[in-house]
């Protein structure tokens, strides 16, 4: 019996569709770290009760209010390495925020006066960070006090005069 090249195909296709899934191979399942380096030029004080805290979110919708953060870490100091050790999205984004008044836990969105801080190409656009299974992404945040919370949203600051 001859088959004709496309049933032949059509034949593997459907073959490959209902075979069982093979094992994901161990350098997919393994996660990534990503070490944001801080450098914050503001006029706040940074120590253990006024903390920058680090959000890594799974979606850039989060500058609309539309996605829960993955994870948050604190970082004691204007200059320092925050590291995300069990990274499992990609594309992941990244913002900071500044708790000027010691008051807040990061568990609610940050509050008026909060200096907020966004990894960036494009200025108010997050900026996807490709995480490659099994390896390091070191990405460096600056920011300082012109982008400030303000009535529950990220608000531009005017310049101050000299």
């Amino acid at each position: 019996m001859r088959i004709g090249v496309v049933p032949l195909c059509g034949m593997l296709l459907g073959l490959l569709a209902t075979s069982p899934p093979q094992a994901v191979s161990q350098e997919a399942a393994k996660a990534s770290k990503l070490e944001v380096r801080l450098n914050y030029s503001g006029s706040g004080t940074v120590d253990e009760k006024h903390k920058i805290y680090v959000v890594l979110w799974d979606s850039p919708e989060f500058v609309k209010g539309g996605a829960p953060p993955v994870e948050v870490q604190p970082s004691t100091s204007k200059q320092g390495t925050v590291t995300f050790a069990d990274v499992k999205t990609s594309p992941a984004y990244i913002s900071a925020a500044y708790d000027p008044k010691g008051e807040w836990d990061a568990q609610s969105p940050p509050p008026d006066g909060s200096s907020l801080g966004l990894y960036y190409k494009t200025p108010g656009t997050p900026a996807p960070i490709d995480m490659k299974p099994g390896t390091t992404v070191t990405i460096d945040l600056s920011f300082d006090d012109s982008v400030k919370m303000q009535s529950g949203k990220a608000a531009r600051q005017a310049p101050s005069a000299h």
